[in-house]
């Protein structure tokens, strides 16, 4: 392993570092070549048996235990309980207060998570940590320790089984470093997750509830496979299934379920763009115990200085995604032809194709009504009047005033413009549905992800 200060980049090459022009700030590494006969034992090497020794075992025993333990109703509850218990240790500590500093906790409350998170079996604070920063700071990259690029079974348990392709880029820790409760927990990390995790849940239903096997194989190891599974969602499913409300740039998505599943992270996409934030869900409706637990932290005085992001800026960040969806189905719609793309003909030239064409005159612009005449709600007579006449005031109140929808239709009939008929825009000549109209910035481009403008749309007012 060699390290390039100037880069301040790992790089596990063997020899020298391999550096990738196109991504000069931050080297990428060589890849290892695939698994085959002749480096097999390289990459049986490379596998980590602790991780895969308890990601096979748990299943394997919480099946065996369903099949041979009758669940409990107060067993399945004190598991329940564990469950949350391990999950808020995860979200509201490792989460939320290492890995992003959301908040300030108490020591108590921290001596609580550090227990509480090493009781899910993830591993310390520290390594955690250390990871989901890198997380953050290389999203979708090689040096992303589970990016999305690599594929749904690696983000969401294979980066944990086998020793990296390339090593997690590099992530500042200072802090972790001279926090006494993350140095005590990285210190008696094992001792702590083999306790609080399988010794302790077993023990309490075994002494309390008189079911050992049960607090064994429900509350202890039924529990830990779905905590697992659980956080993994978010590594995996979040950032392939679900909504971008904040930013499509990058992989997360905001996903209900896994919200669900993990005490509000699911909404990862709103996570990624505000990261410090010590909410994952802003909305009424949204689910986030998480973000409910720090608070009542807060109002106990366990808690402090909750950070979040000026409303005004998240609220950017949703408009800019919905003028993008927006302008994906303005661009889906059929435009009427520009006047500068229609021909200009004298009144007389209008009167003498009106005795052959149905085409009536509005607001300067030439229509060919020929498609709607027998589908005209007024009846088909009314518009047979108006064949080589002006019809502005008709159409404008004279005899009914049409509706946005009349507008819009009767533009996509527009043939040409009367000459001397149309000095300038006003009102009448746009329809409604173009009066307000997503646009692009000179220099960005819409349709990519990589722009050059914070700026990527706006509303343009036409009138």
């Amino acid at each position: 392993m060699a390290v390039n200060p100037a880069q301040n980049a790992y790089v596990d090459t063997g020899s020298h570092p391999v550096f990738d022009c196109a991504f000069p700030d931050i080297p990428t590494l060589e890849r290892l070549p695939h698994v085959n006969w002749d480096n097999f034992l390289y990459w049986f090497n490379r596998i980590r048996w602790f991780n895969l020794a308890v990601e096979v075992l748990l299943p394997l025993l919480s099946i065996h235990g369903f099949r041979t333990t009758t669940i409990r109703h107060s067993t399945l509850s004190f598991g329940i309980l564990c469950y949350l218990i391990s999950m808020i240790g995860i979200t509201a500590g490792y989460h939320r207060l290492w890995s992003h500093r959301a908040y300030n906790a108490s020591v108590p409350l921290q001596l609580f998570l550090a227990i509480a998170g090493g009781s899910a079996m993830q591993g310390s604070i520290r390594w955690w940590a250390r990871g989901h920063r890198s997380h953050h700071r290389y999203t979708d990259t090689d040096l992303d320790p589970y990016g999305a690029h690599r594929g749904l079974w690696h983000t969401h348990i294979g980066w944990t089984l086998m020793e990296p392709l390339v090593k997690p880029g590099p992530a500042d820790i200072s802090d972790l470093k001279r926090n006494r409760i993350v140095i005590w927990q990285h210190r008696w990390y094992f001792y702590i997750a083999f306790f609080f995790g399988l010794i302790l849940p077993t023990c309490a239903c075994g002494l309390l509830l008189h079911d050992w096997r049960g607090g064994f194989f429900h509350a202890g190891c039924c529990r830990l496979m779905i905590v697992h599974h659980s956080v993994f969602c978010v590594n995996s499913i979040a950032h392939y299934i679900g909504e971008t409300t904040y930013d499509d740039k990058l992989s997360p998505r905001d996903h209900f379920l896994t919200a669900l599943l993990t005490l509000g992270e699911g909404y990862h996409n709103f996570h990624h763009q505000f990261p410090m934030d010590y909410r994952n869900a802003i909305k009424w409706h949204q689910y986030d115990p998480t973000k409910w637990f720090i608070a009542v932290c807060s109002y106990m005085g366990l808690a402090s200085h909750l950070r979040s992001f000026p409303e005004g800026e998240i609220k950017k960040s949703e408009l800019t995604m919905q003028l993008k969806r927006l302008k994906d189905v303005q661009d889906g719609l059929q435009k009427p032809l520009e006047p500068a793309d229609l021909t200009v003909v004298t009144w007389e030239l209008f009167q003498e194709q009106a005795t052959s064409r149905p085409l009536i005159l509005v607001s300067g612009f030439i229509h060919d009504v020929s498609d709607f005449i027998d589908d005209h709600p007024g009846g088909r007579g009314m518009l047979e009047l108006m064949y080589g006449r002006d019809a502005t005031a008709t159409f404008f109140g004279g005899v009914y005033d049409h509706s946005n929808a009349a507008h819009n239709l009767l533009s996509s009939m527009r043939v040409g413009i009367l000459h001397g008929g149309m000095e300038h825009v006003s009102a009448s000549t746009i329809p409604p549905w173009r009066r307000l109209e997503v646009t692009c910035r000179e220099g960005t481009q819409c349709e990519g992800k990589n722009v050059g403008s914070a700026d990527l749309m706006k509303l343009r007012k036409e009138l």
